[in-house]
């Protein structure tokens, strides 16, 4: 094997082997060299030449430009371009607006989902009983035979866990979503009510994100921290930002109205920590008490004109066609009890982290970095 020493450059190769589950010897008999040679690699002091790296980049399913890189280097994704009809009818389409593609005999037609569920939400039963003040009650169950064990329950805030949920089910896994804020989320964990809390919450003091608060709420070692991605959060406006929108100092005119989160959530955090900053009391704020359930009903309202703006995640913006103004980046971050950690079907949620198809797709949505997705961060 013709290595060339390279002694700076990165490398996930480790990181990516062992999130499949390989062993050294076992990835070094899939890609034809020796054992030390892997090592070698993962320590970043040789890169290998361009058939073995190929190799890897085929036994460990992600490419290139993932495992190795110089530093400071960030690997542009890789989308090929296609020609597409828009479905007669669709709304107005926008640079950046996220499509489902469908062959269609010879055309391959785009169709723009709407962020709005128009449809029946899928169920497994109904409930048979007034519940009972602990919420024990009976339901009425439609399957015979599931016993729901191939199931991961999800409580949090980012509707981009939908894009996780779409791609654990090649693996016959599921994500059941339950939409909380980030306090509401690791509340439930606690509890024991769910497996996983995803949480944006970030630390006045430290300007750490999410930490600080988990290791209030729960004792040593209890949990472990899984980075999700980070994210951008900002202004929403109508497309143009018609009123001229600068900050949240705009927020104290008397033209401005806006749509506010409930407390708990890391975007009302977000709002009175820069309303503080900006000295400006939460009473002069039209609208500071009107509130919505969540990042998509608050870019709802602003793309209605019911609101002049809201606070929500730079692809929740590009979802609505909306004006964007940056405001913070933040690390989203998966919560889970360590007991459950060794559930095969959480292991394979934590793989599919690391998978290039669903990073490549979740940062297609727009404003997410996911260069930490899978990484341990407690």
């Amino acid at each position: 094997m013709n290595d060339i020493e390279m002694p700076e450059i990165e490398t996930r190769l480790g990181a990516l082997r062992r999130k499949r589950g390989l062993s050294a010897i076992r990835l070094a008999a899939a890609v034809g060299v020796s054992r030390q040679s892997i090592y070698a690699m993962e320590a970043g002091t040789y890169v290998p030449n361009t058939t073995v790296a190929l190799r890897l980049a085929r036994a460990l399913e992600t490419t290139v430009e993932e495992l190795f890189a110089l530093p400071g280097a960030t690997p542009a994704p890789n989308l090929r371009s296609e020609h597409v009809v828009l479905l007669p009818g669709s709304t107005t389409v926008h640079e950046g607006q996220g499509v489902q593609l469908c062959r269609v005999e010879k055309r391959l037609m785009a169709s723009v989902p709407s962020p709005v569920p128009w449809y029946f939400p899928a169920t497994d039963a109904v409930i048979a009983d007034e519940p009972a003040p602990q919420g024990k009650t009976r339901a009425q169950v439609f399957q015979d035979q599931d016993d729901f064990s191939n199931r991961i329950l999800v409580a949090g805030c980012d509707p981009a866990i939908s894009v996780l949920s779409r791609h654990v089910q090649a693996a016959g896994i599921e994500l059941v979503l339950a939409h909380r804020n980030s306090s509401q989320a690791l509340a439930l964990l606690k509890e024991g009510c769910v497996h996983v809390a995803g949480t944006h919450l970030k630390d006045e003091a430290s300007g750490e994100s999410n930490l600080p608060q988990i290791n209030r709420l729960f004792s040593k070692n209890s949990v472990a921290v899984i980075a999700f991605a980070f994210w951008e959060e900002g202004i929403l406006t109508a497309r143009g930002n018609p009123k001229g929108i600068r900050g949240i100092e705009d927020f104290a005119r008397e033209d401005i109205a806006i749509v506010n989160r409930e407390k708990g959530s890391g975007s009302r955090a977000l709002l009175d920590s820069r309303l503080q900053r900006a000295r400006i009391k939460s009473n002069s704020v039209r609208g500071y008490g009107h509130l919505a359930p969540g990042h998509l009903p608050a870019a709802w309202q602003v793309q209605s004109g019911a609101v002049d703006c809201c606070l929500a995640t730079r692809a929740v913006a590009r979802v609505f066609g909306l004006h964007f103004i940056p405001l913070v980046s933040e690390r989203y971050d998966l919560v889970i009890r360590k007991r459950h950690l060794e559930l095969p079907r959480v292991q394979n949620l934590l793989d599919t982290l690391s998978r290039l198809t669903f990073r490549r797709e979740l940062e297609g949505l727009g404003g997410y970095d996911t260069r930490v997705a899978g990484q341990r961060m407690l």
